[in-house]
C-alpha cells in the first residue's frame, strides 16, 4: 500500500486559492474497478482509495504516513508565477501591440 502526499491545486471554477494550502495524504489505488454486469455500476474492493486526510504542513503528512507504516510518495507543489502588470500599462508607447477598439 503506497500513500501520495501532495497540496491540491486551485480549482479551475474559481479564481480563489481556498482548500489548496493543505497538504493531503491518499491512498493509490490497489486493484482496477469493475463494472457490475447487471446494473453497470463501476465497482471495486479497494476501500482505502477513500481515505483523504488534509494537514496543515507537508512533515505532519510524512509523520501520519510513517506512524501508520505506509510508504509514501510526496509530490512538490509548482509555485505560481506572478505577474505584476498595472492598468497604466495598457496605454504605454513600449507596448508591443498597439491599443486599439
Amino acid at each position: 500500500m503506497v500513500a501520495r502526499i501532495y497540496r491540491p491545486a486551485k480549482t479551475a471554477m474559481s479564481s480563489g486559492m481556498a482548500q489548496s494550502h493543505l497538504w493531503v495524504l491518499e491512498f493509490e489505488r490497489q486493484s482496477a474497478p469493475s463494472i457490475e454486469p447487471l446494473m453497470g455500476y463501476t465497482s471495486s474492493d479497494d476501500t482505502q482509495t477513500q481515505v483523504r486526510m488534509k494537514f496543515p504542513t507537508k512533515e505532519e503528512a510524512i509523520a501520519a504516513a510513517e506512524r501508520m507504516g505506509v510508504a509514501y510518495r510526496v509530490a512538490e507543489p509548482h509555485e505560481r508565477k506572478r505577474f505584476t502588470i498595472s492598468y497604466s500599462d495598457n496605454f504605454s508607447r513600449t507596448r508591443r501591440q498597439p491599443w486599439t477598439h
